[in-house]
């Protein structure tokens, strides 16, 4: 069980339609995961952060990066490091780690993992990924 006084990172893999959030201890413990409609990403990242005590916010740095990272600074309550990390090839390990976290249940389970197709969007597991990589930065 992770200490809840911990500071929490805040994963944020940014889109156009929608972004992936994920909040994970420096333990790497594992406290929330979701997809959003991109309208509603900067309030909820607002209300997570009076749930969660976040002390740093990591963004991938391809697509809208720059768009978001501006937006974020300039809509969210001071006293946040924001963060950019590299995100190349993290949609294709986000992939690889839903079937982890979710393994094929009945006959899907027979078919290849290559030709698996994933049945829900997985930004929020790319927000992991992005998280992860913040971590293995850190001494």
């Amino acid at each position: 069980m992770s200490d809840p006084t911990q500071p929490m990172i805040l994963g944020f893999d940014p889109g156009r339609d929608k972004c992936g959030l994920a909040i994970m201890a420096r333990d790497r413990t594992l406290h929330y995961h979701q997809v959003v409609a991109a309208e509603l990403a900067i309030a909820t990242v607002e209300q997570l952060r009076q749930v969660h005590l976040i002390s740093v916010l990591v963004i991938g740095n391809q697509t809208t990066a720059k768009t978001w990272h501006k937006q974020l600074q300039a809509e969210l309550s001071p006293g946040l490091e924001i963060t950019l990390i590299d995100e190349r090839y993290s949609t294709l390990e986000a992939g690889e780690r839903y079937w982890q976290m979710y393994p094929p249940q009945g006959l899907a389970r027979l078919i290849p993992p290559g030709m698996r197709t994933l049945p829900r969007p997985v930004d929020d597991i790319v927000a992991i990924v992005l998280i992860e990589r913040y971590l293995d930065t850190l001494p």
